[in-house]
Formats: structure tokens, C-alpha cells, sequence
């Protein structure tokens, strides 16, 4: 029996409401982890994530169901930019980088959606959007295991019994949940495993559960907002240093779209098009930094949960947004959300990454030329092994690598490479 999914854009009901504050729950980890890794603050990047996801939605007219938030390819650059010099000054690069997407769009649109296929055929797309999945894997089980962060590394046994219930229970309700339950599998899974993790806690005295972060957190703050500085004397290194790495979120943006395609049977780089996707995704994020937020990205997390929850209503997306940023301005809740356990989120990934992967997989299978051709196991090849194995470029703070750098290589193979090489016979005397 194929599982019912949520994909009139009119339709609004409880459910869609209960499940864009699932899909928000999915993104929150990675959300906040990028500003605590950069040392820009995580209040900020939940409202910015929640209106760059608007900005999108309004620019492709409603019509994907994607959410965007924080990107973690930003990380070293950001990280390196505030350390050299400050957060103004790194916001300034980061403005500009939205102004990347938006040039790209304006070149799909010139160029029309044979460029995409010239450039973009499924011999590349498929093996980036498996690069995608499988880059973040090591995330997901460090989390199950209670190791994602160094400072605090929580018990192994509690930890994998956890994120295992989460795991389980999630899989458990996808398969066989009934009605809303079914829709809301990731969040039975989440409060499966914080039940568990609360046990551990209260019953067994195993500390697995901190309550510090909704103690300490006031009931109404405003975001601390940070602007960019453009009078800065460091203003243009921030521009050089950051910019480049656009290209690694823009590729991997474009892997997202072909995934949520696949996903849902509808070819979104078609309609509403990758000139608008690219140009939302751009605009959402010179927004972001703006006010201080980092630069938004098509979240994969995401995209993994509508393919498991078959939710494929984009105005789900819209209120993910509206309680990002309720909650930005809500300290005790955002506080809540801290408590939950690393394992329980690690649980969860573990079948979001690996559904992302297996997506990719099936752009490949759906090639009308084959896979085991050896062109074609060439490039997929280079794509898998560069992305997977972490292989990067690195020149002082600028570091280019994993998806970004394995989608342009593939890029290249794919131009470069002749259509048809062929495989020399051995001699019958050597055979």
C-alpha cells in the first residue's frame, strides 16, 4: 500500500502545522551548530533560517518543500574570518556570497534548462546527491554515540540505547503508524528517546538529560543581531576569502532540488525553475547576514525527513519558518530544544543521511545511458571517492573540498571526457 502524503499546497490543517514544527526539530541541531562553531549567535540564525526560508517560498510561489538554515560549508571561512579579524567584518563576505547564487541564477535564466542538462547531467547529480548523504554520516553516528560534542561526551551504552529507540520508534511509525502518527514519525522518535534519556537521568542516575539550558533561559529575549561593517579596511579580504566557497553550497543546492524532485515526481528545476530556487536560496542569504545570521543553505536533513514522511505540502515548510522565529524570541523553548540529547537527534540522522544517499542512487538508476559504461563509472567515481574520502584544496583560511569540490570535478569529467570511450579486445593469443 503506498503511504499517503500531504501535497495540495492549499490544504492546511492541524497536521501540516504539527509537522512544520516536526521538519523545524529535524533542522534545529545543525541550525544552531553552525553559529556556535563561528561564534555567531544561534538566536540569530534560528530567525534567519525561518525568514530566508519565507524569502524562498515566496520567490518560487509556494511551490517546493524545502527549508533552508545554516550551512556548514561556511564554517572554516567564517570561523578563520572572525579570528583574523570580527564578525562585522566577516558578514560582509558573507553578504556578498548571496550575491553568488543570484548571479548563477541570472545565468540559468540566460542560458535556459539545456544549461543545466550540459552541465548537470544524472551521471553527476546522482553520485553529488549521494555524496551528500554519505559526507554526513560520521555527524550522525558521533551523535549516536554521544561524541558529537568534544566538551561534554555523554556515556556510550546509554547513549546507543537512546538513539537506537529513537531509530527504532521512528522507523517503527513510517512503516506502520497510523494516521497522524505516521506523518509524525521523526517526532515519536524524538519523544521516544528523550523519555528514555529522561530514565537514564531520574531512574538510573546517569546524567543524559541537562535542564540547565531551559532554567537559565528567560521567556521573551531579543536576538543579539550583528551588522555587517562595510566601511571595514578588511572589508574586501572578507569578500576574497569567503566567496569562493559558494560554489560547494550552489552545487549541493542544486543536488537538493534534483532530490526533492525525485522525492516528490515533480521536477522542480523545471517549475518553478532553478533561476528562481538559486535566486531565493541567494537572496535568503544575504539576508541572513545582514543580520547576523550565517548563510542559508537547502537543508538535506530535511529533504530526508518529506522523503520519509511522504509530507509533500510546501506550506509545511512555512510554519518550520514561523516557529523558527517564534522560538528565536522565545528563550525557555529554544532552551528546551538544547535539552534534547545528542543521541536522540543522532538516531534520527542516521535514516535521514542514509535516505538522502539512497536518493541518489536512484537518480543513477533512472539514466537512460549506463551506469556501467566506463565513462559514465569514471566520473561517478571521482565524484564519490573526492566527496566521501574529504579530498580538499586548502590555501591559508580558504578551504575548498568534499561536495563542493567533487561536483566541480564531475563537472569537468563529464565535459572533458569523450562520450564514448571505448574498451580495447585483448588479442585471442593473450585471451
Amino acid at each position: 500500500m503506498s503511504q499517503p502524503h500531504l501535497e495540495n499546497p492549499k490544504k492546511i490543517s492541524f497536521h501540516t502545522i504539527i509537522i512544520g514544527i516536526q521538519m523545524l526539530f529535524v533542522a534545529f541541531g545543525s541550525l544552531v551548530l553552525v553559529p556556535l562553531l563561528t561564534g555567531l549567535n544561534p538566536s540569530v540564525a534560528l530567525f534567519t533560517a525561518g525568514i530566508g526560508t519565507l524569502i524562498f517560498q515566496i520567490i518560487t510561489k509556494g511551490k517546493v518543500p524545502i527549508f533552508l538554515a545554516s550551512s556548514f560549508a561556511f564554517i572554516a571561512p567564517i570561523s578563520g574570518a572572525v579570528k583574523q579579524w570580527d564578525i562585522p567584518t566577516a558578514l560582509v563576505g558573507l553578504v556578498a556570497t548571496g550575491f553568488i547564487y543570484i548571479i548563477l541564477s541570472l545565468i540559468v535564466r540566460s542560458g535556459g534548462q539545456k544549461l543545466v542538462h550540459k552541465f548537470l547531467p544524472p551521471i553527476v547529480i546522482g553520485p553529488v546527491i549521494m555524496v551528500i548523504g554519505l559526507t554526513l554520516a560520521p555527524i550522525a553516528i558521533n551523535m549516536l554515540q554521544g561524541k558529537a560534542n568534544e566538551n561534554h561526551i555523554l556515556p556510550y551504552v546509554p547513549s546507543m540505547i537512546i538513539g537506537l529507540t529513537a531509530l527504532c520508534t521512528t522507523l517503527y511509525l513510517s512503516i506502520r503508524g497510523r494516521g497522524i502518527w505516521q506523518f509524525l514519525s521523526i517526532l515519536g522518535g524524538i519523544i521516544a528517546g528523550y523519555m528514555t534519556a529522561i530514565f537514564f537521568t531520574y531512574i538510573l542516575n546517569i546524567p543524559m538529560v541537562d535542564f540547565s539550558p531551559v532554567t537559565q533561559a528567560a521567556w521573551f529575549a531579543i536576538p543579539s543581531f550583528s551588522f555587517p561593517d562595510f566601511t571595514s579596511p578588511h572589508a574586501l579580504a572578507a569578500i576574497f576569502l569567503i566567496v569562493p566557497v559558494a560554489i560547494a553550497p550552489a552545487v549541493e543546492h542544486i543536488g537538493d532540488m534534483a532530490a526533492i524532485s525525485n522525492i516528490t515526481g515533480k521536477n522542480y528545476l523545471e517549475d518553478p525553475g532553478l533561476k528562481n530556487t538559486l535566486l531565493g536560496d541567494g537572496i535568503a542569504t544575504s539576508f541572513a547576514a545582514f543580520f547576523g545570521g550565517p548563510p542559508n543553505t537547502t537543508y538535506s536533513e530535511v529533504t530526508g525527513a518529506v522523503a520519509l514522511t511522504r509530507a509533500f505540502n510546501p506550506i509545511i515548510m512555512v510554519f518550520a519558518a514561523f516557529t523558527a522565529i517564534v522560538l528565536s524570541f522565545i528563550g525557555k523553548v529554544s532552551g528546551f530544544l538544547w535539552s534534547i540529547p545528542t543521541p536522540v537527534m543522532g538516531g534520527i540522522m542516521i535514516m535521514l543521511f542514509g535516505s538522502i544517499a539512497v536518493i541518489g542512487i536512484s537518480t543513477l538508476t533512472k539514466m537512460d545511458d549506463d551506469i556501467m559504461r566506463k565513462r559514465n563509472m569514471l566520473i561517478a567515481a571521482l565524484i564519490l571517492v573526492i566527496g566521501i574520502g574529504g579530498l580538499s584544496l586548502e590555501y591559508k583560511a580558504f578551504q575548498f573540498g568534499s561536495i563542493g569540490l567533487s561536483a566541480i570535478v564531475g563537472i569537468i569529467a563529464n565535459l572533458v571526457l569523450p562520450k564514448h570511450i571505448s574498451i580495447q579486445k585483448q588479442p585471442k593469443s593473450e585471451q
